[in-house]
């Protein structure tokens, strides 16, 4: 994984409640087990219509939207527990997601995959896609160290919860295995001390 300390970007505005991650990454999608390529597809119901014309009406189509933060509405990646959904959201480009409410399992999956969940009240959330939904230019600002999130152009300051053994992982660009391998003189050290 890559290694997050801080992030100063854009973001796509996501303004849709109880996104799943079906509609994440379609099922029909799922045959690769390789974690390339999935961004190709993510939310593919959404940004294309069915005869394949892409439409023009999703915001993730819509031009005046960049950034790697996906600001999504309330009960972001609900429903089965698929891992192609942190996949194909970290394929397209976006290092962040900011919602009210995380499934659990997809909060796992995202954290395991090198992707941010960022979890603020209604409120907050309320007040940043209002904002990046009339002022697509406006810079948002994610500092992992301190766990906050930062909108300087309406004076939001928001800090977040993350589990301290992912902070450390998602610092150092670890995933689980890199951070045994990287503790491996405290662990020889410790089964040194064992008697048996």
């Amino acid at each position: 994984m890559e290694k997050f300390t801080t992030l100063q970007s854009t973001a796509i505005p996501l303004n849709i409640e109880n996104v799943d991650t079906d509609q994440i990454i379609p099922a029909r999608f799922l045959k690769a087990t390789d974690r390339q390529g999935f961004g190709n597809n993510v939310f593919r119901d959404w940004r294309y219509h069915k005869d394949g014309s892409v439409n023009s009406d999703f915001v993730l189509n819509n031009p005046k939207y960049s950034g790697s933060i996906l600001v999504a509405g309330d009960n972001f990646g609900c429903g089965s527990s698929r891992e192609h959904a942190a996949w194909a959201i970290t394929d397209f480009g976006f290092k962040v997601v900011v919602s009210s409410f995380f499934a659990d399992i997809f909060k796992g999956n995202a954290l395991n995959n090198g992707l941010l969940p960022i979890q603020v009240t209604d409120v907050c959330l309320k007040a940043l896609l209002a904002q990046i939904e009339k002022h697509p230019e406006t810079v948002i600002e994610v500092n992992l160290e301190n766990q906050t999130i930062l909108a300087k152009d309406i004076n939001l300051l928001a800090h977040f919860e993350i589990d301290p053994y992912k902070k450390t992982c998602m610092i150092n660009g670890y995933d689980d295995i890199d951070y045994l391998v990287n503790n491996i003189k405290l662990i020889e050290a410790f089964e040194a001390q064992k008697t048996y």
